[in-house]
């Protein structure tokens, strides 16, 4: 069986797609996630429309969206992305999220292992780094058993309702092998 870059036996990424766009303004406006994603406004559905129709160039944008969708039936279960990107030194921040009603089903880990199997294989990256508030445990577990190791702490770097959050820097580095 040939093996897709991808794809695996539970997920497949793929590019957003205009079908994408409920899901796509439910997620980006649940503030909820606004303070793990840096979010400070509202998305319309205009927006997440242009963004969805608009050719990206990673190297103009610095940042690629993927759709993670669930087999068999391919549902749009959550996105991953790549931001900051960093084409010098080859590195780029890498951020994830999976809709309430699909975690714990192991989706998160099939999906950033091989989102980073195409950062490092295809994308030529070097390094991939996040960061994860130092109270974020599903997130330092995930990144952790993707191989993500731990890089530094970031005092008081992000403000919340409660008041400064120390950040958790995290990062990978490609195998040798990978590019």
């Amino acid at each position: 069986m040939k093996t897709m870059l991808l794809e695996c036996e539970n997920i497949k990424l793929r590019a957003p797609e205009p079908e994408d766009l409920e899901a796509l303004y439910e997620w980006e406006n649940d503030t909820a996630l606004w303070a793990v994603g840096c979010t400070l406004i509202p998305y319309s559905r205009y927006d997440l429309k242009r963004y969805v129709s608009s050719p990206k160039d990673l190297y103009e944008s610095k940042q690629l969206r993927l759709i993670i969708t669930a087999k068999p039936d391919m549902e749009a279960v959550g996105t991953v992305d790549l931001y900051d990107f960093d084409p010098h030194n080859r590195r780029a921040a890498a951020g994830i999220m999976i809709d309430r009603k699909h975690r714990e089903k192991g989706l998160a880990g099939d999906a950033l292992s091989l989102f980073c199997r195409y950062a490092f294989s295809f994308l030529k990256l070097h390094q991939i780094y996040a960061c994860i508030p130092v109270d974020n445990e599903p997130s330092r577990r995930l990144f952790a058993r993707c191989g993500f190791r731990e890089a530094g702490m970031l005092s008081d770097w992000q403000l919340t309702d409660g008041g400064y959050k120390d950040v958790l820097l995290v990062s990978l580095i490609s195998d040798p092998g990978d590019n």
